[in-house]
């Protein structure tokens, strides 16, 4: 359902006038502001990702970074129940933080004038049981410590059962089963991982062992309490991959891969198109659509600031491929981008 905002009116007596009437979407608003430079980019690339969906394609987010923490999941989650993403790679930060924003919400502090922080403010902010995320930061005790015996125990039951599951899929089930509702603080519909739970949304996690539970995870493993083996890792989700992929791309004009930042999330999953063209040597459509949001420098020689080009050559992307660098914030950016998809606003002009 379309909101209507009404940019400006005012009263006179009795009478109201509306100075500006409703016939604007978002993508319109992009087309009329957005012509150059980094703004040209980021209409383009919107333009494009909404043909790549309307062709019948699907759409990959891999997600570095702290979206999570900067609350992406305002937007993400509805992108995910209007199946405009169809598929997700991310950190292991960016899997659990989703769900420390819907138990812990309330008990977030933001810190606007972070810049001038002192290391002494910095370790009181530890004293207090929070931990910093630019501008934010995460409560142990209602975070961290909330999801964890709950957690522990899925990983428990699982070894019991002689089970095996990926990060994410336990992460799916204590969303699922109403282990965390009593301790939501959160808008349960601004949580993307609990919409991609009740969809049963592909992702992959690789390098899940960097992150606070994946550092609690092998704190369990060493002292004895819980087997390593319940927890699939990177091997077996690149295997996920190479059956996902196909059947997420046969359709339109493939899979898409909408990139927020770079590392492992980016790096892992597009390398599945090589390696089931070399690697297992069968037939493989490229992927059709490429969106990299990224401040980094590519004479750096970083993968976060490789130009789309530089793919060609390892067979990742094609000449063919619809390709866009966004050089700006992500989280400036990619908002705007999920909110022109969705088209849930008009705007008002004169």
């Amino acid at each position: 359902m379309k909101s209507c905002i009404f940019l400006f009116t005012f009263f006179s007596g009795f009478s109201c006038k509306i100075l500006y009437t409703i016939d604007m979407n978002t993508l319109d608003l992009f087309k009329k502001l957005f012509h150059n430079f980094n703004a040209r980019a980021m209409k383009d690339a919107t333009i494009a990702f909404k043909k790549h969906l309307d062709d019948g394609g699907k759409m990959m987010l891999a997600m570095g970074g702290a979206m999570s923490s900067a609350q992406l999941g305002v937007t993400l989650a509805p992108m995910i129940k209007e199946n405009k993403i169809h598929a997700i790679s991310c950190t292991g930060a960016n899997l659990e933080e989703s769900v420390f924003r819907l138990v812990a919400h309330d008990s977030y502090k933001d810190y606007p004038d972070y810049r001038y922080f002192t290391k002494e403010d910095d370790q009181k902010i530890l004293d207090r049981g929070e931990r910093r995320v630019t501008d934010t930061s995460i409560p142990e005790e209602e975070a961290f410590r909330v999801v964890e015996p709950i957690i522990l125990k899925k990983w428990k039951e699982a070894e019991a059962k002689g089970e095996r599951y990926f990060p994410h899929e336990y992460f799916y089930q204590i969303l699922l089963d109403g282990s965390l509702e009593s301790h939501h603080e959160g808008d349960a519909e601004a949580c993307w991982l609990l919409e991609a739970a009740k969809k049963n949304l592909p992702i992959v996690v690789p390098g899940w062992e960097d992150s606070t539970l994946g550092n609690i995870f092998a704190g369990y493993v060493k002292a004895g309490e819980v087997s390593a083996t319940v927890m699939k890792g990177g091997i077996e989700y690149m295997n996920a991959l190479y059956d996902w992929y196909p059947e997420l791309a046969k359709d339109g004009p493939g899979l898409g891969f909408f990139q927020i930042g770079g590392g492992i999330s980016g790096d892992f999953p597009i390398c599945v198109v090589p390696s089931i063209k070399y690697d297992l040597k069968k037939e493989v459509r490229p992927w059709g659509y490429f969106c990299q949001i990224s401040d980094s420098t590519t004479s750096y020689g970083s993968y976060s600031g490789a130009t789309p080009n530089e793919k060609i050559t390892w067979d990742k992307l094609t000449v063919h491929t619809p390709m866009f660098v966004i050089e700006s914030d992500a989280t400036i950016v990619a908002p705007l981008i999920f909110e022109a998809i969705l088209d849930r606003y008009t705007i008002s002009e004169k």
